[in-house]
């Protein structure tokens, strides 16, 4: 598997803490510098908006979609390398999935864990074998690593969920798990 191409997902609020922007920043940089292409959901706002403009200004492709409903609560960033409209949710974290050969998901709310989970399960189901990046930005998904963990004790899923998952503390660990996923 050759990573060329990631989708982010993350927030499209900046959140309480500034190691949360600060690191989207600095993961679009290095997403650029790696040569691979950004894939996210279009929004110019929050860590969206961050991870995009960062990884623009290093050079980087961008291919955002959104789906329409969202485009002036998001503020659709028109200017990427490729724009996709989309007219439903699910459309959108289709295309964004289907674009990308990895996954890195920075902190984020009720939309960042959906699109988390509905690309674990997938690789649960063994409809893929994309690497699942967890960047765990000042410890944000620390309950989530614990849930997880809860959820296999508790008999509810087998060890290998946990496996499918590889956690990060900042950006160049993400790319460097890339790199090594890819190697």
């Amino acid at each position: 598997m050759t990573v060329k191409s990631v989708c982010v997902y993350c927030g499209s609020r900046a959140g309480a803490m500034p190691a949360y922007a600060r690191d989207a920043a600095m993961l679009g940089r290095e997403l650029a510098a790696a040569g691979w292409r950004l894939v996210y959901g279009a929004g110019d706002v929050g860590l969206m908006g961050e991870v995009a403009r960062a990884a623009q200004a290093a050079g980087g492709d961008t291919f955002g979609v959104i789906p329409r409903h969202l485009m002036e609560r998001e503020v659709g960033k028109a200017d990427l390398t490729r724009y996709v409209v989309t007219e439903t949710m699910h459309e959108r974290k289709k295309v964004m999935f289907m674009n990308a050969d990895a996954v890195i998901v920075l902190p984020g709310g009720a939309g960042s864990l959906d699109e988390l989970f509905e690309a674990l399960t997938w690789r649960q189901l063994g409809l893929h074998d994309k690497p699942i990046v967890v960047l765990n930005s000042a410890g944000f998904w620390d309950p989530l690593r614990k849930l997880i963990d809860h959820v296999i004790a508790q008999g509810f899923a087998d060890a290998s969920l946990a496996r499918f998952l590889t956690w990060v503390d900042g950006p160049e660990e993400a790319i460097a798990a890339l790199r090594r996923a890819s190697g």
